[in-house]
């Protein structure tokens, strides 16, 4: 026992990480009750919030009671967390926005709603509900003579410090009230102000006289009016001082009776904050619903060292023979969705540059086992739906450069393109209409058709290899060539990517139902124009559509979608890194702290539009203005974060040059994170590169960190380590591991069953059961051996984790700074400790 615990003890010290993400769709929301004017109608939008902190916003649904959003995001959390909370806003123009309602889902529930569609009624919101952040309590009971030698009990409360305290209107000044109350009497102390804190230090002592003095006695300290301390509570109150007319913000409270002293007169310990128990009945109030698809993971990943032989196991897949046999060729057997294998397998394989060999692999497999050409990929195969995940990791940039520009265009100038009759609205003319849609049809045909020396070298190499299979195989048909690319470039990347941008990156929101309709029609006429099929006005069921399709009908245009396909699946295509185009990055408002260039400048902070290219990281007054200042990434020496007392500001980072730190804050935390993630990735080659840095800013003529005078003086903290900028290795590949691992122990059952199937085919070659059917298996001595390799890593690895999970609950302690009482994960998490091995969920 004393081996295993010192092994799980070595194991933290390693750096056992625990990461967590969340992926939600947010759909609609229905009956909502009506505004209170002539109109009824209301214009409203969603937000994402960790606890309070809001992460995400929708766009705004105007004049609507049961709004569409049809919206997706996804961060990495790079926080604890107690709940994940949607807030429904309706816009005010001359006032704050006011809160319709919201859902509240806790940590520990939000497995229960795990990747499914869940109608959520909205919850009234008020002051006393929202509460977060946690406090640190010290209780000490203690004996005291008095001046006439009699003996009386007091109570020393020390509240010692809060974090995580939720910032109100753009501003915490928090300060705490303590209450010592029982049925007779009630007294109150309170601590000083913190200003512009939400982890205020107090360290603050009040004392309260808990019994009246009396003779001496041994017995328990109790004795004396013991009916009154049964009674008696302490109650600490958070509060914001505020500058409003309408009195200070309650941020929380925390009730303790004073019984938990009767084992121990001393007590310390850490404590989530509680909502205001009003105790008046509320009339319950309907306030709509909120549909939500919630997916949350956490993620335990060991070190590198313990997966591999799994990862091994994986990364040899593109040479076993037949590779139906493969360790990924069985995990897309055995999960329920070929989706689910594709991702985690797909950034493996990129991350240790295998991709091309193993998509080259399966395809071929593939397209040997399809029989009619005009059929080539058309299933979710785990062939396509690789090649899918693939083009959308290193195609993101590729759809930047070539649909971006009109896409955003498209969106911003809300052209009518109808050309249904049947839907044309007053005062549209048809021919106008026709005319608008065919100018942006032609301009996102001739931008794809004319890109082919962008498009991403491993995309490329793909392709080479479906259309040399496809010709092998397919001898006799001329264009399966052409239509094997085809089928993924047009049917599968760029047509997806023009009906629905923000799941692309190319837009931020859903597009209006507008929008959304000529973006419809715009992808229907590329997929077809990309089809090369012989008679494409006879494709469309829309007589509409067919008529409309008679302008493309031109050799000229089958010419360009040949050349083009030609090129991206050409294998001695040269990459023009010479004449590469700035990609923008991200971009977005944040604020700034003027840097102090002019000698007598003020250093205030400024709210700027920031953008980041590959070439360069600028700052402008408003978005599409002139730069006012612009970093080369060559001259970005380190991007790390700063920390909150240099400024009394939460989200905080600095991008770091040659002569000074550019001090940056983010909106959020989530943000934050991902400007410095990007930032780091794209200057990780530079060859200046620091290796230690200032943590805290150099303010009043010295360092906040090290004390050190000189503002050139040399880092006094390691930097932070980052992925180089490279799409291979732009992945955490013990997290993928991790990711595989735990599907194949969720279909362990069906895993075994495979197993079977081989040893069935092995010894009888007659009819097969249906429940064995259904595998692949072209070598069933071959594929029994490697499920049983799979099978030995995955016990070996939940073993892991089983001791792992066996050991924290063993040393942690409920209460501590880690896990606050009130911690119901925790509790949770101990519970299931000692019968599952939970991991990654």
């Amino acid at each position: 026992a004393a081996a295993a615990a010192a092994a799980g003890m070595a194991l933290e010290a390693e750096g056992l990480r625990l990461l967590q993400s969340v992926k939600v769709k947010i759909g609609e929301a229905k009956n909502m009750p009506p505004y209170p004017g002539p109109n009824k109608m209301r214009d409203c939008y969603c937000t994402v919030n960790l606890d309070q902190e809001e992460v995400f916003r929708t766009k705004i649904v105007e004049k609507s009671l049961c709004p569409f959003y049809g919206e997706d995001f996804y961060c990495e959390i790079p926080r604890t967390f107690r709940y994940l909370a949607f807030y429904i806003f309706d816009r005010d123009v001359f006032r704050r926005d006011s809160i319709i309602g919201k859902v509240a889902i806790k940590k520990e529930e939000l497995q229960k709603y795990h990747n499914r569609d869940t109608w959520f009624p909205l919850q009234p919101v008020d002051a006393d509900s929202e509460v977060q952040g946690k406090v640190h309590l010290e209780l000490r009971l203690s004996e005291v003579i008095t001046d006439i030698g009699t003996i009386c009990h007091k109570l020393a409360t020390r509240v010692i410090e809060c974090q995580d305290l939720p910032i109100v209107n753009g501003q915490c000044d928090p300060y705490a009230t303590v209450t010592l109350s029982s049925p007779s009497r009630s007294e109150l102390k309170k601590t000083k102000v913190k200003r512009k804190t939400n982890n205020p230090q107090f360290d603050e002592v009040f004392y309260f006289e808990v019994t009246r003095p009396c003779s001496y006695s041994r017995k328990s300290h109790f004795d004396v009016e013991e009916e009154h301390v049964e009674k008696m509570e302490i109650r600490i109150d958070l509060w914001n001082a505020s500058n409003l007319k309408f009195g200070d913000e309650f941020l929380g409270e925390l009730r303790l009776p004073l019984k938990i002293l009767k084992q121990s007169s001393f007590h310390q310990a850490w404590y989530f904050l509680q909502p205001r128990d009003n105790s008046k009945p509320v009339k319950p109030i309907d306030l709509g619903s909120l549909r939500l698809n919630v997916v949350y993971t956490e993620d335990h990943v060991f070190p590198s060292q313990f997966y591999d032989p799994l990862r091994n196991l994986l990364l040899k897949s593109a040479d076993v023979e037949p590779v139906s046999a493969s360790a990924a060729h069985v995990l897309g057997e055995v999960c329920r969705e070929k989706q689910e294998a594709a991702i985690p397998l797909v950034r493996l394989f990129l991350h240790y540059g295998k991709i091309v060999p193993f998509i080259s692999a399966i395809a071929n497999a593939e397209i040997n086992r399809t029989l009619d050409p005009n059929t080539i990929f058309r299933g979710n195969s785990l062939t396509s739906k690789c090649i899918d995940e693939t083009m959308k990791l290193a195609g993101r940039h590729y759809l930047q450069v070539t649909l971006k520009p009109i896409v955003d265009e498209i969106c911003g100038i809300h052209k009518p393109c109808e050309i249904d009759p049947v839907k044309l609205k007053d005062g549209e003319n048809l021919d106008s209409n026709m005319d608008n849609l065919r100018q942006y049809v032609e301009r996102i045909f001739n931008v794809i058709t004319k890109s082919g020396m962008s498009c991403p070298t491993v995309m490329c190499d793909i392709f080479f290899s479906l259309r040399e299979s496809a010709a092998k195989r397919f001898q006799d048909d001329a264009d399966v060539r052409y239509t094997a690319v085809s089928s993924f470039i047009f049917l599968r990347f760029f047509a997806p990517a023009i009906l629905s941008p923000n799941l692309f990156q190319l837009h931020p929101h859903h597009p209006d139902p507008l929008t959304a309709r000529t973006l419809t029609l715009v992808s229907k006429t590329i997929q077809t124009l990309g089809s090369l099929s012989k008679s494409k006005s006879a494709s469309f069921k829309e007589s509409y559509m067919a008529a409309f399709y008679d302008h493309f009908n031109e050799q000229k245009y089958t010419e360009a979608v040949r050349n083009f396909l030609d090129l991206i699946s050409s294998s001695g295509r040269k990459d023009h890194k010479s004449i590469e185009q700035p990609i923008v990055l991200k971009e977005g408002f944040m604020i700034k702290r003027a840097q102090g260039r002019n000698r007598f400048g003020i250093k205030n902070f400024k709210k700027r539009w920031f953008r980041l290219t590959n070439h360069e990281f600028t700052y402008h007054k408003h978005k599409g203005d002139q730069s006012l200042y612009n970093i080369p990434i060559e001259n970005i020496l380190a991007v790390e974060k700063l920390e909150e007392e240099s400024f009394k500001m939460k989200n905080m980072f600095q991008v770091i040059q040659p002569e000074r730190a550019l001090y940056i804050q983010a909106n959020n935390c989530v943000e934050a994170k991902d400007w410095i993630d990007i930032l780091t990735k794209v200057s990780q080659c530079n060859k200046k590169r620091l290796t230690k840095y200032h943590p805290s800013a150099y303010l009043n003529g010295h360092w906040l960190c090290c004390k050190t005078g000189t503002d050139s003086a040399p880092g006094c903290t390691p930097c932070t380590g980052g992925l180089p900028a490279n799409i291979q290795l732009d992945v955490d590949g013990d997290r993928e591991t991790e990711h595989i691992y735990s599907l194949y122990n969720n279909y362990r059952t069906k895993l075994e069953k495979m197993q079977e199937a081989c040893g069935s085919r092995s010894v009888y070659d007659g009819p097969e059961q249906d429940e064995y059917s259904s595998f692949i298996i072209d070598d069933p001595q071959e594929t029994y051996k490697v499920s049983k390799q799979i099978l030995a890593a995955v016990h070996t690895l939940e073993s892991e984790h089983a001791q792992y999970t066996k050991n924290k609950s063993q040393r942690t302690k409920y209460g501590s700074q880690e896990h606050p009482i009130g911690d119901k994960s925790f509790q949770c998490y101990v519970t299931q400790s000692s019968g599952s091995s939970t991991n990654s969920v």
